[in-house]
């Protein structure tokens, strides 16, 4: 078959369409148009576990700025659309559990699974298409023997879960004998794109799919920390010095030159502007658009904020050697502070109100998506 008949049964079978989206979330979310429900007000509760329920409480967490408006939720779904959503949610292979250890791990899965299913189901509609299906699949590592797929989201416990996929391919005996970049640059593991056609479209249908996610502003301030507050061959002289020649008044000629010292104000007024001086990095690029949750179906949604069952129980759920555990350790910058809620508050103590508005505003859909309550307004 001609590869652009493989395009084509894909396309049919997947239906990814998408249409050009602004840079940049809105700054005003408030329309004419209201969900049959009235929104509610900001719920200003402490750090969540991010699995508020119901569906419906998901706008309660918002404030009046950040409700759940079907028009803007819509538009920014503008790039993943569905038709002819599936009929159900895909049920998980259970067939390695064989007692009630993992009970809650699992029911609070499934209501993770319907989550994102119902709320793409709502908000999915037919658009013109327009193909990125090599994209949506471009973030997603395989690992054959067990038939995963993992769609990789940096600062959600990432490195390890490269660490995991070696170990179960067989590259790798131990996570704790695999150094930070053989995990990044080794080329140890395969990525879907790297497929053909034919061998994309069999796997996306046959294996099962990973995500594992984070609340967003704990991630944006941990990829802060991580690439700007320690020496970085990379993250400096390309994001730094054009961060600090266009948001520092007055930047002296080290900094300049450098790139060094990014402030974290400076690093939300880049974040935040349409006229960025460089693009965005993974590192603080919405999920929304690193694995595309509404036009691929994904098996098993895991949160970094119950990161060690979470993923425990699925490499139970796979098969996985009964030896082998997800690694808990962090393998750079290792006597840092992990970043939590109370890192964060203090973080966002250097921004205005509006900033971190407009920051809510930016990860509107990963919020909404993955049911996370805004902690820090």
């Amino acid at each position: 078959m001609s590869e652009e008949k493989q395009q084509h049964t894909i396309n049919q079978n997947f239906r990814f369409y998408s249409s050009e989206e602004p840079e940049r979330t809105p700054k005003n979310w408030v329309t004419a148009e209201k969900l049959d429900k009235p929104s509610k007000t900001l719920a200003r509760s402490g750090f969540s576990q991010g699995d508020a329920d119901p569906f419906l409480a998901m706008a309660g967490s918002m404030t009046t700025r950040l409700s759940e408006e079907p028009q803007k939720i819509k538009s920014l779904l503008k790039q993943f659309k569905q038709v002819n959503f599936p009929p159900a949610v895909h049920p998980l292979n259970k067939t390695f559990i064989k007692d009630n250890h993992w009970k809650i791990t699992d029911e609070m899965q499934e209501k993770r699974r319907s989550f994102l299913y119902d709320f793409c189901k709502r908000y999915v509609s037919k658009t013109r298409p327009r193909t990125l299906f090599m994209r949506m699949v471009s973030r997603i590592y395989v690992e054959d023997k067990h038939k995963l797929l993992y769609c990789e989201v940096p600062k959600a416990g990432c490195s390890n879960w490269k660490r995991v996929l070696m170990i179960l391919s067989g590259v790798a005996k131990s996570a704790a004998n695999i150094t930070h970049d053989a995990v990044h640059y080794g080329k140890h593991l395969r990525k879907l794109d790297s497929y053909n056609l034919k061998g994309i479209h069999m796997r996306l249908k046959t294996y099962t799919k990973v995500i594992f996610v984070r609340d967003p502003m704990e991630r944006l301030v941990s990829a802060f920390r991580d690439k700007f507050e320690h020496p970085n061959s990379y993250y400096h002289p390309v994001f730094g010095k054009a961060i600090i020649k266009k948001y520092r008044l007055n930047a002296d000629r080290q900094a300049l030159t450098t790139g060094s010292g990014v402030k974290f104000k400076e690093f939300i007024q880049y974040l935040l502007d349409s006229r960025r001086p460089i693009g965005m990095d993974t590192h603080w690029e919405q999920i929304s658009k690193l694995c595309y949750p509404c036009a691929i179906n994904y098996d098993y949604i895991g949160k970094f904020e119950t990161l060690e069952e979470d993923a425990n129980y699925f490499l139970r759920l796979i098969g996985a050697p009964k030896g082998l555990t997800f690694p808990n350790f962090k393998d750079r910058h290792s006597s840092d502070k992990r970043t939590n809620s109370e890192v964060v508050r203090r973080y966002l103590q250097e921004i205005h109100t509006t900033e971190r508005q407009q920051i809510y505003d930016f990860y509107y859909l990963d919020y909404l998506m993955f049911n996370y309550t805004v902690s820090y307004a």
